[in-house]
C-alpha cells in the first residue's frame, strides 16, 4: 500500500480532511487537533506496514511527511486563531503568502520523494523510459528498477566478513593458481559464450576433479544474476558456456571446490551488446 505512487498524496489529503472536520466540529484549538491528527496518521501508517512491510526507509519517509503536514496545519490554524483574538473575534484573512510558500515547498518535496521511491522499486513507466533513455544503446527489455538493499543485521554482516577473512587466509596458505576468462576477446550479450578457468597447485600441478562454478551478478538488478557450472575438459582446465542477457558490467563470483577445500574469487567482467548485423 505505501509503495503506491498515490499513497503519499492521498495520505496527506486524508490528514487535511480529518483536521478540518475535527477543527470545525470539536472545541479543540488548532494545535490540539494537529496533535490528534498526527497520532492518528502515524498509527494508520504503522498498522498498514504490519500488513505489508515497505521497508524502514519508506516507512520513515511517510511518518516524516505526515508529521510535518500536521505540524504545518497546526501552525496555520494557530496563526489564524491569534489574528482572530487580536481582531476582536473577526475572522481576518485565511490566506497568507508566507505559510502558503512553506506548505507548497514541503508538498513539492514530498511529491518528489514519493516519485523517486516508486521509481526505485517499480521502474520508470514504459512511455517515460522510451522518451528519456537512449535509443541506440537501449536493450529491448531494459529495466530501470534499482532494487538496492541495505544490510540491517549488522551482527550477521560482521560474522560473514570474519568468515570471509578466514577463507582468504586459507586460500593464501593453499597457494592455488587460478586463471580465468572468455575464449573470445569481445564476448556478446544474449548468446552463448565460452568461459574457462585453469587451476593449478603452487608448483604448477593441475587441480583435477574439482567442482567449478559460481555466478555472474548484475550490480543494477539482482534478478538478472546467472549461475553457471564448468566441466573439466583436460587436467586442471574447466570450460562451459554462459549466456549473459544484458551488455555492460558484471560481477563474477567464482567458486572452486575439491572435497572440503573451497577457493573463491571475485572479479569484474563486461560484455558488449549483440551485433545486429550478425
Amino acid at each position: 500500500m505505501l509503495e503506491s505512487l498515490l499513497a503519499l498524496p492521498l495520505g496527506v489529503a486524508a490528514e487535511v480532511l480529518v483536521f478540518l472536520v475535527l477543527y470545525r466540529l470539536t472545541p479543540m484549538n488548532g494545535r490540539q487537533v494537529a496533535v490528534v491528527v498526527a497520532m492518528l496518521a502515524v498509527t494508520a501508517v504503522f498498522l498498514d506496514s504490519l500488513l505489508d512491510w515497505p521497508g524502514a526507509d519508506v516507512l520513515a519517509m511517510y511518518v516524516a511527511v505526515l508529521l510535518v503536514s500536521a505540524y504545518l496545519l497546526g501552525i496555520v490554524s494557530s496563526a489564524r486563531e491569534q489574528r482572530q483574538r487580536e481582531g476582536g473575534g473577526q475572522g481576518g484573512r485565511w490566506f497568507h503568502w508566507g505559510p502558503a510558500i512553506i506548505i507548497i515547498f514541503f508538498l513539492s518535496l514530498f511529491a518528489l520523494d514519493s516519485v523517486l521511491v516508486v521509481i526505485s522499486k517499480q521502474g520508470l513507466p514504459r512511455p517515460i523510459a522510451d522518451r528519456l533513455l537512449p535509443k541506440k544503446s537501449q536493450p529491448e527489455n531494459i529495466n530501470s528498477v534499482f532494487p538496492g538493499v541495505v544490510a540491517r543485521d549488522f551482527q550477521k554482516k560482521e560474522a560473514l566478513y570474519n568468515a570471509y577473512l578466514e577463507q582468504v587466509k586459507r586460500q593464501k596458505a593453499r597457494g592455488w593458481q587460478v586463471s580465468k576468462g572468455w575464449l573470445v576477446s569481445s564476448p556478446r550479450a544474449g548468446r552463448p559464450e565460452t568461459f574457462q578457468v585453469r587451476v593449478t597447485e603452487r608448483d604448477g600441478t593441475p587441480v583435477t576433479f574439482a567442482t567449478v562454478g559460481g555466478s555472474f551478478q548484475r550490480p543494477s538488478d539482482s534478478r538478472l544474476d546467472q549461475s553457471f557450472g564448468l566441466t573439466e575438459v583436460e587436467p586442471g582446465l574447466y570450460r562451459g558456456q554462459v549466456v549473459l542477457p544484458e551488455p555492460g558490467m558484471w560481477r563474477l563470483v567464482l567458486q572452486i571446490r575439491r572435497g572440503e577445500q573451497l577457493h573463491e574469487i571475485h572479479a569484474d567482467t563486461s560484455v558488449k551488446a549483440e551485433d545486429p548485423t550478425r
